[in-house]
């Protein structure tokens, strides 16, 4: 039986750092980081170059948790340092897995990380190495939706696979509402004009701006990652 080729040859995954938590909701579930590890194994054994960006809802919520009392500033420069956490994590895991694996930082502390380079992002992954990028932007007010966009489309990867804890883009919140209908396929403006929760309204301009895809599916099973990049048809395409 011949062998299926990636969809994508570059692609940045999104994940929430509440996906990390798993059902704790707070800190770090390491069978599921592993199970996600495993996952991003596959991928690039398949030949395929995948960053990474990390949330920090686990630890620290900057607008949420710091909203009214603290400022703002120091509120997210707090889920920068959430998001780096993570990526040490993370990337502690992939190596024990015999991953090769960097972390890049917006914000230095190279006693941990390298500084964010762009260049030696792309080298990194053209060599077969997993990039995970933390703190965000580096600047205040920019959330890791946002981060991930940015780094997608500095790095020109093919997609950003946005890895949630629901299957796709829905009309309403399914939750809430039993009659919300799943999409296939859908638009930047149809989100933007309905008003959907895919990414913030920042992340999802830019990555219209720039004709970035994104590909929304559930995290509830890693393997969903590997099916994406192989072509499958899980979650919704945003795009065009």
């Amino acid at each position: 039986m011949a062998q299926l080729k990636p969809a994508y040859k570059r692609v940045l995954i999104k994940i929430s750092g509440e996906a990390l938590a798993g059902e704790k909701h707070f800190g770090l579930d390491f069978e599921i980081i592993k199970n996600v590890c495993e996952v991003v194994k596959k991928c690039t054994d398949a030949g395929v170059q995948v960053a990474l960006v990390i949330g920090a809802g686990n630890f620290w919520r900057g607008v949420k948790d710091g909203n009214g009392k603290m400022e703002r500033t120091r509120a997210d420069y707090m889920g920068m340092l959430g998001t780096a956490m993570n990526s040490l994590a993370v990337s502690d895991v992939m190596e024990q897995m015999d991953i090769p694996v960097r972390v890049q930082t917006a914000i230095e502390m190279r006693q941990i990380a390298e500084p964010y380079s762009r260049s030696r992002a792309v080298t990194h992954l053209e060599e077969g190495k997993v990039v995970i990028f933390g703190c965000g932007t580096g600047s205040p007010f920019f959330s890791t939706d946002t981060a991930g966009v940015l780094r997608a489309v500095e790095i020109d990867a093919d997609v950003i696979l946005l890895a949630k804890n629901i299957d796709g883009v829905y009309s309403a919140d399914p939750k809430k509402d039993p009659t919300a209908v799943k999409y296939d396929t859908i638009t930047y403006e149809e989100v933007l004009a309905k008003n959907l929760a895919v990414m913030d309204l920042t992340a999802t301009a830019l990555a219209m701006d720039n004709k970035l895809p994104a590909l929304v599916f559930a995290l509830s099973d890693p393997e969903n990652i590997y099916r994406a990049v192989m072509g499958e048809n899980v979650g919704t395409v945003v795009g065009k």
